[in-house]
């Protein structure tokens, strides 16, 4: 049957977003996910912070040493 594509949606912002935020699509593309839906995590900061958050985040799904487990 093969496997589903999974989208991780996160929680509210808080103090450590990106961090929480790449551990998240680590693990979320470890087990063969295809996204994460970043939010609040990147929209209710600065814009700036906000890019970085989701430049982190793309980086993990384009890096090739992140496989699935």
């Amino acid at each position: 049957m093969g496997r589903v594509g999974l989208i991780n949606s996160g929680g509210a912002s808080g103090k450590n977003d990106l961090a929480q935020a790449v551990r998240t699509a680590v693990i979320n593309k470890g087990v063969g996910g295809m996204g994460l839906i970043c939010g609040r995590k990147a929209f209710q900061k600065p814009m700036d912070v906000g890019i970085e958050l989701i430049n982190a985040i793309q980086d993990v799904y384009m890096e090739n040493r992140i496989i699935i487990a």
